[in-house]
């Protein structure tokens, strides 16, 4: 059994107020998370939400 990097390779990351990062999903196109992320962005907070690969590093 693999850890699924291969089925499930795009992260849908949140940021908080005070800079710690979360891992809000994983999904397996980047369109369905993206849409995950836009989403999520809309609901009016300060949270910063975006897409990464796995193994890709996080924006500053």
């Amino acid at each position: 059994m693999s850890d699924g990097g291969g089925v499930l390779p795009w992260l849908v990351i949140r940021q908080d107020d005070n800079g710690n990062r979360y891992r809000v999903g994983r999904y397996a196109t980047r369109d369905e998370a993206q849409t995950v992320a836009d989403g999520l962005g809309d609901r009016g907070n300060e949270q910063l939400y975006w897409v990464e690969h796995v193994g890709q590093t996080a924006p500053s």
